[in-house]
């Protein structure tokens, strides 16, 4: 028999449950933004240092520019389709946030696999020059952290499988339910600021490669 003590307890930890997804997203921000950041700062240090001209000697091949806008431009459509789909669950729409969420992994994963192949044919080694080792330092670690981004959705849509569509649109009868569907939304939001942020920092490094 449920008591009153009991449902106090439960709120509890679905409260906590609920500050740890955010608190979950902004931790995960700082770190990527330290991983990332120390990209940032080799890339301008040894630009702007070039010591013996090595930065970008004459005669370097640089990588192919549609490619990257290609890349690029696959992770910023998943991240704005998805925060677009975002929008349509919390309005208590189901089944227009699965179309998006599903378009949103499909492109996410073909930025996956374009940038493996980018990286298994690129006009320079890895050590040929300052530019090089920074590139080919950062999509590496920027693939596998992707390709998480990915794997989290993957888990949030097959989540939402089991929660039932009228569930998003009306107060389900029992707390455990309602519970389930607040933290999945949290989770959901959780996970939209993450890959938006993640789509920032592609588009930056695309200018920072690309656009010289």
């Amino acid at each position: 028999m449920t008591t009153t003590r009991d449902v106090e307890e439960e709120a509890f930890y679905h409260e906590a449950a609920l500050n740890a997804a955010w608190t979950g997203a902004r931790l995960a921000i700082g770190g990527l933004s330290f991983l990332f950041g120390a990209f940032a700062f080799a890339y301008f240090y040894l630009q702007s240092s070039n010591s013996h001209g090595k930065w970008f000697p004459a005669g370097s091949i640089p990588p192919h520019m549609w490619t990257g806008a290609t890349i690029m431009g696959l992770i910023v459509g998943s991240a704005l389709i998805q925060s677009a789909g975002l929008q349509r669950i919390k309005a208590g729409a189901k089944r227009p946030w699965t179309v998006a969420a599903l378009a949103a992994l499909l492109l996410g994963l073909a930025a996956v696999a374009l940038q493996i192949q980018e990286l298994l044919v690129l006009p320079f080694q890895p050590a040929a020059s300052g530019f090089a080792s920074v590139f080919v330092g950062f999509y590496p670690v920027a693939l596998v952290v992707w390709l998480s981004a990915m794997i989290w959705l993957e888990i949030l849509f097959m989540r939402a499988r089991s929660i039932p569509a009228i569930s998003f649109v009306e107060q389900p009868p029992t707390y455990g339910e309602a519970f389930n569907v607040q933290r999945f939304q949290a989770s959901l939001s959780s996970f939209t600021v993450v890959w938006n942020y993640l789509a920032a920092v592609t588009f930056i490094f695309w200018v920072l490669f690309y656009v010289r």
